[in-house]
């Protein structure tokens, strides 16, 4: 086999591996507004944390960082994954590691997770959910992890019935689509205020995600080291991210 031949048999596998191994974080625009996409593929190790091992909530990404280090790990990615009491306890279903930590809550309530339809984004053993939490209840997915948050974004290719286009509700927001065959998450946040009409969209039109999920608004923070963004802010609730080995 030729040099030139050899070079391009590493270059297809080193490309192969940065696309199971590593989050791919990049910008986008649509309808003129600005977004940041980071991806996560099944196979990639997709986490939640909530909790650090002395019980305390991890809530920063500099504090889960650390944790990841003791450990010799590292994380790629990292956002606030849902809605939280004060205390950072999260409103609805949470499992992490298979362990359930908050039970699931199907009845209408007030703020933007109880804005029926809402939903489960769960982590299973062989693919990525978004599921409408009524649905969520009757058949009870195999979760290694799971957040419930609110209101559902896109439910079936569908925006959710009750958003307006042209509501004036606007804030920096954030949420997680799935691809249609479960393999890959597509975790965004908006680059400035958007209303929920908009940011739906994005999901639906061009990421084409069947089903999204709204994580929270005016709170939303983002991790991306390869981006070299670190966002500050009040203490998380649950954080999503993508785990990696040390530098």
């Amino acid at each position: 086999m030729t040099t030139a031949i050899w070079a391009r048999a590493a270059l297809v596998l080193l490309l192969s591996a940065g696309a199971v191994t590593g989050a791919t974080c990049r910008a986008i625009t649509h309808e003129g507004q600005g977004y940041t996409v980071c991806e996560a593929d099944r196979k990639d190790d997709l986490r939640l944390f909530l909790d650090a091992p002395d019980g305390a909530p991890i809530g920063t990404f500099e504090r889960l960082r650390g944790q990841l280090a003791e450990d010799g790990q590292s994380v790629s990615f990292a956002m606030n994954a849902g809605m939280y009491h004060p205390d950072r306890r999260p409103v609805g279903l949470y499992v992490e590691n298979g362990r359930e930590v908050s039970g699931l809550v199907t009845s209408e309530g007030p703020g933007n997770f109880g804005l029926i339809p809402n939903g489960v984004f769960c982590i299973g053993a062989k693919a990525f959910r978004v599921v409408e939490t009524r649905d969520f209840a009757a058949e009870r997915p195999d979760c290694q992890y799971a957040t419930q948050s609110g209101p559902m974004l896109v439910i079936s290719g569908a925006l959710h019935p009750r958003f307006l286009e042209e509501s004036d509700s606007r804030y920096i927001r954030n949420g997680v689509g799935v691809s249609a065959d479960g393999s890959r998450a597509y975790f965004v946040i908006s680059e400035g205020a958007v209303n929920f009409h908009s940011f739906a969209r994005m999901f639906r039109d061009a990421l084409g995600t069947p089903d999204a999920l709204y994580f929270d608004g005016n709170v939303s923070r983002l991790y991306a080291q390869e981006l070299g963004r670190d966002d500050f802010g009040f203490p998380m609730g649950p954080i999503v991210g993508l785990v990696g080995p040390a530098d």
